[in-house]
């Protein structure tokens, strides 16, 4: 259920605290532009002008749902204050989700945003996809700001069960997790690779996913409940946009949408699975001494960037989370992200993706044919020989990772940020984490002091969603 945030910060307080520090450039990616230094500085100089005017967003979710968001904006529709909305709702679409939104504040702005999350305008993959996830067609309502909803709330208990013998799952674009556990130790866990996304037919992803299962069936007595983490958009246990199932015909999509719901029929127990970055939220809480006290961010840097969130009453929101599409560079010469065309996306930036983009600027020559995977394995073992080009990869991901957590807290509230994926195994992921530790202790102390950041230990950075996973379904 999408709800609305728990006192998050808003581009008010941004004006009230001044423009964001100059940063520091990362060595291989020079034109960076942090997206909460623009983000301030056009706050800063709305506020100091004393010109501004309320923009208030709206966001409609399923079952009466709704979020609202709050800025100045100018009251001219000028290319910057375009810029600045329009990045904003990017944000706010895959951050919280909306089959429908509400801008109320000036027309001039709200009907230029309008038109560009219209059907022909440059965010047209955007508003197709949200209408795909809530099943309507998406729309942009320009109201008055006065005429705009107030907050709907929800939230749920998410996970957390370690009774009785489970199996946990997580799948990836490279690779796949299971693990068995039982009344809370694990008995087993393992990965399997396979390549989903080039796959046609579904029967690849069910046989696939259901031999992991007999595997780790095998270490069980019984099986009581089967939980299961994935990449892409999932709601009722059924896919609504998943880039793993990408490939599949539109005859048969339906089939491979109804993954998980045939898994259920086969083994006949309770299942539940939820979007590989909640998942990862909550192995967070499950590891950290004192939960998701304050709320607590889960991100995994694997094949993508996958994002879940608890809030400070540790509480999924229900919001999408998919911060793989949102905007964390605001360079307009920024790298394009293949599937939804836009630029400086997070995807690009904290994934597999992110390494195979610096390889060029870092000096590191590697064959045409080797996948994003096997390139990464090349930079770790570089790594391990301490070359410097593969280390001033991971300096890189690390100022830019710092700048994002920032911008992050513009829309959620944290003191938790739990970090995951096969990027950050290996010395070239504590490189990377003590960079965004820097640069938050740097240019960012104010606003970001309290924010803790997090690994699990080496083993549970690759298997521990899977084990997460397992704790979700209640057994009645």
């Amino acid at each position: 259920m999408l709800t609305a945030p728990i006192a998050p910060q808003s581009s008010l307080d941004s004006a009230r605290h001044g423009a964001a520090p100059r940063p520091v450039p990362p060595a291989l990616d020079p034109g960076f532009l942090p997206a909460f230094q623009a983000h301030s500085h056009y706050a800063d100089r709305v506020g100091r002008s004393g010109r501004g005017m309320r923009l208030v967003i709206g966001l409609e979710g399923v079952s009466g749902a709704f979020s609202r968001y709050e800025t100045l904006v100018f009251p001219e529709p000028d290319s910057e204050t375009l810029r600045h909305v329009e990045r904003t709702l990017k944000f706010l679409l895959w951050a919280r989700g909306g089959g429908r939104v509400w801008l109320g504040g000036p027309k001039k702005v709200c009907e230029r945003v309008a038109a560009v999350y219209g059907g022909t305008g440059e965010r047209a993959f955007d508003a197709e996809q949200m209408g795909i996830v809530y099943d309507r067609r998406f729309e942009v309502l320009c109201v008055d700001a006065s005429e705009v909803p107030e907050e709907r709330r929800g939230g749920s208990a998410l996970g957390g069960h370690l009774d009785g013998c489970r199996i946990g799952f997580d799948l990836g674009a490279s690779d796949f997790k299971v693990a068995a556990v039982q009344d809370g130790e694990v008995l087993y866990s393992d990965e399997f690779p396979w390549d989903p996304k080039r796959q046609v037919d579904p029967a690849y992803h069910f046989d696939h996913l259901q031999k992991g299962l007999e595997r780790a069936a095998g270490y069980l007595p019984r099986v009581d409940a089967i939980g299961g983490s994935s990449a892409g958009v999932i709601v009722g246990n059924r896919f609504r946009i998943a880039s793993l199932i990408r490939s599949v015909p539109v005859d048969r999509l339906e089939e491979a949408r109804d993954l998980f719901l045939r898994i259920q029929q086969r083994w006949g127990v309770p299942l539940e699975v939820a979007n590989d970055g909640d998942v990862t939220a909550l192995a967070g809480a499950l590891s950290i001494e004192g939960g998701a006290r304050g709320g607590l961010l889960g991100i995994a840097m694997g094949s993508s960037e996958a994002v879940g969130y608890l809030d400070p009453f540790g509480q999924i929101t229900g919001w999408l989370n998919e911060l793989a599409f949102a905007p964390v560079d605001f360079q307009e010469s920024a790298a394009a992200d293949e599937w939804s065309g836009d630029r400086g996306v997070g995807a690009l930036y904290f994934s597999q993706q992110a390494v195979n983009r610096l390889l060029p600027a870092a000096g590191i020559e590697v064959p045409p044919e080797m996948g994003l995977p096997e390139r990464l394995k090349e930079v770790q073992r570089l790594m391990a020989l301490e070359d410097p080009r593969a280390a001033a990869i991971y300096e890189t991901l690390g100022v830019c990772f710092g700048h994002a957590l920032a911008y992050y807290s513009e829309f959620y509230r944290f003191e938790n940020v739990l970090v995951l994926g096969r990027v950050t195994t290996g010395a070239g992921g504590e490189i990377l984490l003590g960079r965004a530790r820097q640069i938050l202790e740097r240019d960012f102390a104010q606003r970001m002091g309290g924010v803790r950041l997090h690994v699990p230990d080496e083993k549970s950075r690759r298997v521990g969603q899977a084990i997460a996973a397992a704790s979700l379904p209640l057994i009645a």
